[in-house]
């Protein structure tokens, strides 16, 4: 027992000492140095730069800029400091990413799905979302304390001499994923959905189209994975959770309109 005791305790004084606070006043684990999973984003970016061709049609690329930096200019100060480099990548990948450290990359599949600026929007609010929040910071932070843990598990299982030592450690690592880590994936998904959200309503954009992407999403999906054992809340929920909070991001589009504001960015 005495194996058990230490350990947990090293565990609990990491996660006390941690404690952070997302844009929506989630609270937070934060263990990793934010300055490296900056540098790890702009290696990441780079090394992708490397094997990804970069598109040549200037229209999509200005495009993409064009909305992209429309969402970035509503974002707290740092970010619109940020030096950001924005591209759009040759590939079918219905896909769009931002990685700490200013890098936002776009697949040209993307575009052939988000039908118009409003939807395209969405993809970047949500992305930047990722960002602002310090997603990928805090999934390294708690891949460190679930390695932790079930290295702490698997020596506490050495001590006791049992006889199903392989059996109850891999039913563990199968518990902390589906239980820790695959929810956790969902919870930063959806926090970047409502975050995304305002931010692209601030950027003078219709969110309601969100919810026209995501039915578009839906479309392309096929047959979806059970969401207990999916990174991402399917496309249902997702369109729950933006509609919940539509009422509360309306204003903002709404003055923006009236004021004349709003983004025009050619497709």
């Amino acid at each position: 027992m005495r194996s058990l005791v230490k350990p947990s305790v090293l565990i609990l004084a990491m996660l006390a000492s941690s404690c952070a606070e997302s844009p929506t006043g989630r609270p937070q684990l934060m263990l990793t140095d934010a300055a490296q999973v900056n540098s790890l984003g702009a290696q990441s970016f780079a090394e992708l730069k490397e094997k990804t061709p970069i598109t040549k049609q200037k229209k999509a690329s200005q495009y993409v800029q064009c909305v992209a930096k429309a969402v970035i200019a509503v974002t707290p100060s740092k970010y619109q400091q940020t030096p950001w480099e924005i591209e759009v990548f040759e590939g079918d990948e219905v896909n769009a990413f931002a990685l700490p450290g200013g890098k936002i990359g776009v697949y040209s599949g993307l575009l052939l799905v988000a039908e118009n600026q409003h939807q395209l929007a969405a993809v970047i609010g949500h992305e930047i979302a990722h960002v602002m929040a310090e997603h990928a910071r805090e999934r390294m932070s708690s891949n460190q304390v679930i390695q932790t843990a079930l290295g702490v598990t698997n020596v506490a299982l050495d001590a006791m001499s049992t006889n199903y030592k392989k059996e109850i450690s891999g039913a563990l690592g199968l518990g902390a994923q589906v239980g820790i880590a695959l929810p956790f994936s969902r919870i930063h998904e959806s926090e970047a959905d409502v975050i995304g959200l305002e931010l692209m309503a601030k950027a003078g954009f219709d969110p309601k189209q969100s919810v026209n992407l995501w039915q578009n999403m839906a479309k392309q999906g096929g047959k979806a994975p059970l969401q207990i054992l999916s990174t991402h809340p399917v496309p249902e929920t997702r369109i729950a959770t933006l509609e919940r909070n539509m009422p509360s991001v309306m204003k903002y589009y709404e003055d923006r309109k009236a004021q004349g504001k709003l983004p025009s960015c050619d497709k």
